[in-house]
């Protein structure tokens, strides 16, 4: 994400990620609100419904499984460049490597092996860790440089630019959905999301200024190994890869895992095709295998050059944005006073980001079609 950031605004896409800090700001305090006030574990299509009922519910719902699906695959690329990288492999051997690894992650899924809390907390420490470590080598060495031309590609791509990293900002509202599991959700709730939103501030910002004084006017497409190759050359590359596969398989563990129940219970809920939501196992195989057929898909196009790493990132970030605008207007349908107002601020904030999405809108207007489709077959069975 942040080399594709750099590439679509050159140094300007620093104003970009400032930009979505403090569109954050807002962002994060209305879903702690909501998660104090609306403490569901239905996900975040629960608070659409708060606000504009079931026909929203289902849309949101569908944003986010169709943000899984497209995601899944952009997220093992991810992966894979890092492998091709070290090998001084191109696209195809990437998006070869992240088919087995996108592989590996259902067939444990499908086993019921999946990564513990305790796991995920440590390589979430582990990623951050290691971020720090690589900007700190990389900033004081080469944080002046690939500052100029500031805006190579005009002021607009700052926009673009924004609408591309605002995936990196999605997450807020996973933290409101864990009310129950808090003692003191009104003190503990904002006091969390709080701390994270420093800590992301001052990662995210310095992790800007480092990528565009390394990787700035480059095609590189691992900029964490850049960071460590300032420091570490050849040798910390090859680590980097080795941590960036590691990572990237602990993510799509949970991303799956999680995701595939959520599919389940909408499609009981009528919100999905029923079949999707048949059988009692533990471990929901249908949901699955719906994400297996359409990553070998996607991963088909990625290997002859239909599709790449852009196209994914774009259309995933413009669901996110999707899901955002909905559920933020559904916040200010159902707060009153100063919690309103903040998340006015927020709604307004996102709709700018929404601007900037060009062909792409066109992704979360079929995937509302296709809800749409689904919720009036629902709806008319009942009846």
């Amino acid at each position: 994400m942040p080399a594709l950031g750099v590439q679509a605004a050159g140094p300007a896409s620093i104003i970009a990620w400032a930009g979505l800090l403090i569109l954050s700001a807002p962002l994060a305090a209305t879903f702690a609100v909501l998660g104090v006030r609306y403490p569901v574990a239905g996900g975040i299509s629960e608070y659409a419904r708060a606000g504009f009922g079931d026909f929203a519910a289902a849309v949101t719902g569908a944003w986010f499984v169709a943000a899984v699906i497209l995601g899944g695959p952009a997220v093992a690329l991810a992966g894979g460049y890092y492998v091709a990288d070290l090998t001084g492999s191109g696209t195809q051997v990437a998006a070869l490597v992240a088919f087995a690894m996108f592989g590996f992650v259902l067939v444990t899924n499908a086993l019921g092996l999946r990564l513990s809390s305790s796991f995920q907390l440590g390589l979430s420490a582990l990623l951050v860790g290691v971020l720090a470590i690589g900007i700190a080598i990389a900033l004081p060495v080469r944080g002046g440089d690939n500052w100029s031309p500031f805006a190579p590609h005009g002021w607009l791509a700052v926009g673009t630019a924004a609408n591309i990293l605002v995936w990196l900002y999605v997450g807020w509202e996973a933290v409101a959905q864990l009310a129950g599991e808090f003692r003191r959700p009104r003190v503990d709730i904002p006091r969390s999301i709080a701390v994270a939103f420093v800590i992301v501030s001052v990662l995210y910002i310095t992790l800007a200024v480092a990528t565009i004084g390394v990787s700035g006017g480059s095609s590189s497409k691992v900029p964490l190994a850049d960071l460590f190759a300032v420091g570490f050359g050849r040798a910390g590359r090859q680590a980097t890869a080795v941590f960036a596969v590691v990572v990237t398989m602990g993510t799509m563990n949970v991303y799956y895992g999680g995701t595939a129940k959520l599919v389940r219970e909408l499609a009981r809920g009528g919100l999905l095709p029923a079949w999707l939501g048949m059988g009692d196992r533990s471990v929901p195989w249908r949901p699955l295998a719906l994400f297996g057929v359409t990553g070998v898909v996607l991963f088909a196009g990625l290997i002859v050059g239909w599709l790449n790493v852009t196209d994914l990132v774009r259309a995933v970030s413009n669901l996110f944005v999707a899901v955002y605008v909905l559920t933020i207007a559904s916040a200010v349908r159902i707060l009153h006073g100063r919690e309103r107002a903040v998340a006015v601020a927020a709604l307004v904030m996102v709709a700018i980001i929404a601007a900037f999405s060009g062909g792409y809108i066109v992704v979360p207007l079929v995937v509302a079609g296709l809800a749409f489709l689904q919720w009036r077959l629902h709806r008319d069975r009942r009846l």
